[in-house]
């Protein structure tokens, strides 16, 4: 295999480039149709509050409730169709059908909730979140055939960073929107135009792999495909899923039960201590948009201090990717879970700290993508997709099972020690799944990565094989006439 020089990876700004600023901004998207449902259900049962020439609906917390739980009913059913869908027909079409539909649903949710209520709202985002739940595993799986080894984490971490982002904005711009003269419906219309116009670009700019973009150069296809150490038809192989042996790793499992922790914790994170610092320090922090934003303004920026330091770890080579991640990780882990520990002993007098506390400890989390989520890809590119859906679909539970713990625990909202339980159970989590992936955790490319992993051998080389195993077992099974006659002499003693 020939190397690659600096020289040779092609122009300075790249298609790989591209392929990654294109995730980003798909990843922003959807986020801004995923979250604005928070504000748009506001802005129309109190139509007073935002822009009040538009229709209000009477619907109870209860129906709320539905409406604002049921994307994830459909998001958690397709994590795992959507490695498939990826693996079976590429990323480009697997993607790019996934946000169209998500935007028509988008376009048409006005006019549906008008018509079928509470209800028709509901299904619209159930359905939503089948097709958003399939996106992730395709991300993981594109970023694996156009990142180069030693840009994996620059390019899938700068990638992940459309959540951040997509979260601020999805706060920011829908109470805008909601407030002028489009009213909440324009949340919807808005939304889905941002998807259509990302479509546009999907379609014109991406591409499954290197070898099929109409815009890399030829040095840069080489440089991608040189450091995957891909051969020449590669991408027309349809490689068999080792499933027996996915199932069986222990690094995957490793990393299965990291990404485990990193979903109970952060929802704890993000969802509990709001409502902590309400009922024991009498703060209404949900009602307070900059107070809202702050926590994931913060992790917007640290993503970037965490992609700026990874790099130059690694392009000096001053710790291996493996050090990289486990180090990064347990920062992202452990500095939150310290934190827990800290905001509930805090009282009302300390407001300022537990606000800076909240924002440190989910600020700092942000190292989670760089630490684990992009393990994926160290594991198995040839299978990074299916990683992930496999991943998704049992960690997104963990913000549905979280909740219901809490409610068991949590009887008075006021009483400090129950949310100190809490807390503690949160830390728990994080300190003890990142020991797992300390310990267990690997950047090796697995064996079961192989494209030949499940292919059978030739006869003749089995045929070889046989053949050295049953010499070496007659070297080491044929007894000597010494060790024969010891047998005899000992065959008469008993204890």
């Amino acid at each position: 295999m020939t190397t690659t020089t600096a020289n040779d990876k092609g122009p300075t700004l790249g298609m790989r480039h591209m392929q990654a600023l294109l995730i980003f901004l798909d990843i922003v998207v959807i986020y801004i149709s995923r979250l604005n449902i928070g504000v748009a259900v506001v802005a129309m049962t109190k139509a007073e509050s935002t822009n009040p020439d538009f229709p209000e609906f009477d619907w109870s917390e209860k129906q709320i409730s539905y409406i604002l739980s049921s994307f994830y009913w459909g998001y958690v059913c397709t994590q795992f169709l959507g490695g498939a869908l990826s693996k079976h027909f590429g990323a480009k079409i697997t993607m790019g059908l996934a946000t169209f539909f998500s935007a028509i649903l988008s376009a048409v949710t006005p006019v549906s909730v008008t018509w079928g209520g509470w209800e028709a709202f509901c299904a619209i985002r159930v359905v939503q979140g089948i097709f958003q739940g399939m996106l992730f595993p395709c991300v993981h799986a594109h970023l694996a055939k156009w990142s180069p080894l030693e840009e994996r984490n620059r390019l899938g971490a700068l990638s992940h960073t459309g959540i951040e982002c997509g979260t601020v904005l999805a706060l920011g711009i829908t109470g805008v929107i909601a407030s002028g003269p489009m009213g909440w419906p324009g949340i919807s219309y808005i939304s889905a135009g941002l998807c259509f116009g990302w479509c546009i670009l999907w379609f014109i700019f991406a591409a499954n792999n290197p070898t099929e973009s109409r815009f890399a150069t030829e040095s840069e296809k080489s440089y991608i495909e040189t450091s995957l150490e891909h051969a020449e038809d590669f991408h027309k192989k349809q490689i068999p899923i080792p499933w027996k042996a996915i199932s069986l790793s222990v690094p995957f499992n490793a990393f299965l039960i990291t990404r485990c922790a990193e979903g109970w914790g952060l929802t704890t994170l993000q969802a509990q201590i709001p409502s902590y610092l309400n009922g024991v320090l009498g703060m209404e922090i949900k009602s307070n948009a900059l107070f809202s934003a702050l926590p994931f303004l913060a992790m917007w920026v640290m993503s970037y201090v965490y992609v700026i330091a990874a790099d130059i770890l690694q392009r000096k080579q001053i710790l291996s990717l493996s050090a990289i991640r486990k180090t990064i990780n347990s920062c992202a882990y452990w500095i939150p879970a310290a934190g827990l520990i800290a905001i509930g002993f805090l009282d009302a007098d300390n407001k300022p700290l537990a606000i800076a506390l909240m924002t440190i400890s989910v600020g700092v989390n942000s190292g989670a993508t760089i630490g684990s989520l992009l393990n994926t890809i160290d594991l198995s590119p040839n299978h990074a997709g299916i990683l992930m859906g496999i991943n998704n679909t049992i960690a997104n539970f963990m913000p549905l099972i979280s909740p219901l713990v809490v409610g068991v625990i949590v009887t008075d909202s006021s009483n400090r020690t129950e949310w100190q339980i809490v807390f503690a159970v949160s830390a728990v989590v994080f300190f003890l799944g990142n020991i797992v992936y300390l310990i267990w955790g690997s950047t090796a490319q697995q064996p079961w990565d192989a494209e030949d992993y499940l292919v059978p051998k030739d006869t003749e080389t089995v045929s070889k094989e046989n053949q050295a195993t049953n010499e070496d077992n007659s070297k080491t099974t044929i007894p000597t006439l010494g060790t024969i006659t010891s047998i005899k002499s000992n065959a008469g003693k008993t204890d």
